[in-house]
């Protein structure tokens, strides 16, 4: 595509079963920064089947335009069918920078538009940022998190990276807001989705919430001692309706699953209030939970690089202030139990 043609910053809406995944409203409030400072629009993607609620959801959170595909293939995601329908909006519409989630399902799809586009793609970005004349800048860890490289795509359009979840913040809701929908009628032969969806496996975390979308989490590293002092964690985490991480160590250990690693090699995440039990402090840890707006840390090391960048710091044994910790959370509970309000995580952290 000519780079003098392409205009605007497009965000890959994913969904699943029919709910926008929280990296989507992340990258809408992040994009339109982008958008509006060399005087283009944010315009959200969707792909899927019955998806109103989507495009009312991404107006409300600030999209300036949206453009729709609608047909059964999209139902549910596909690597052959979404791939088709990207391509072809690219082709119809020409952006000038398409971000994706660093998704299972967007670190799938990212790379098979890229590669059909014949453009680059910057993968696990972590900060963006763009010049006066559009070109964006994807910054991304690299070296095992030691350094972060700056990577730009001078030459082709559109620009493309995948940006990591719980990097950005999401905006607020505007119910009221209106925006201009494109429908684009572009289909997927059967014959060509050469793979077929068969069932639903839901995974959560330990305590029922997964990482990435928790408001709170409790998380524990090497100093937890064994795994079953992640009880404690998750008795924790329960009370504050909260979800469990780890460290990397830990998850090395065998603790605990990968699916609850925070860190460079594992999740970004970005809660409201973030509790790191026995946790160094390491920098490849930090790079995936620096986002969060309130950290408490409990360690026996008063010297612990996790207190440089903790709001709140208990020097002690962990094993004996969670459960107290826990059972003051409980009492508080029940106390205001009339006002649910109070147990919000800004309040918490108060």
């Amino acid at each position: 595509m000519n780079i003098n043609d392409c205009r605007n910053i497009w965000v890959f809406v994913e969904t699943e079963h029919g709910q926008v995944k929280n990296v989507a409203l992340e990258l809408i409030n992040e994009g339109k920064k982008l958008a509006h400072t060399v005087g283009e629009e944010l315009i959200a993607i969707v792909i899927g089947h019955k998806m109103e609620n989507v495009v009312q959801t991404v107006i409300s959170y600030g999209a300036d335009q949206v453009i729709l595909v609608d047909g059964a293939e999209y139902q549910d995601y596909t690597t052959d069918a979404y791939t088709n329908a990207f391509t072809k909006l690219i082709k119809i519409h020409q952006p000038s920078a398409v971000l994706v989630g660093a998704t299972i399902n967007g670190r799938d799809l990212a790379p098979r538009i890229a590669c059909r586009m014949g453009t680059g793609l910057t993968a696990d970005c972590t900060g963006l940022e763009i010049s006066p004349e559009g070109e964006v800048t994807w910054t991304r860890p690299a070296m095992g998190g030691n350094l972060m490289a700056n990577i730009i795509c001078p030459n082709t359009r559109p620009q493309m990276g995948t940006v990591r979840p719980g990097v950005f913040k999401r905006g607020t809701s505007d119910k009221d807001r209106t925006a201009k929908i494109i429908r684009e009628e572009i289909s997927t032969p059967e014959k060509e989705i050469r793979t077929k969806l068969r069932d639903f496996i839901h995974v959560a975390g330990i305590a029922g919430v997964k990482i990435e979308e928790a408001d709170i989490i409790v998380s524990g590293g090497l100093g937890i001692g064994k795994a079953e002092n992640f009880m404690l964690l998750q008795e924790l985490a329960s009370a504050l309706g909260g979800a469990v991480a780890a460290s990397r160590a830990a998850v090395d250990e065998g603790w605990i699953s990968p699916l609850q690693q925070v860190g460079q090699t594992g999740k970004t995440v970005g809660p409201k209030l973030y509790i790191a039990c026995g946790i160094s402090g390491a920098i490849q840890h930090v790079a995936g939970m620096s986002s969060s707006d309130f950290v408490v840390a409990i360690n026996k090391d008063p010297e612990a690089r996790i207190f440089d960048i903790a709001d709140f710091g208990i020097v002690g044994d962990l094993l004996e202030i969670v459960p107290l910790l826990t059972d003051e959370i409980r009492k508080r509970k029940i106390l205001n139990s009339n006002h649910p309000s109070i147990m919000t995580p800004n309040n918490i952290c108060k």
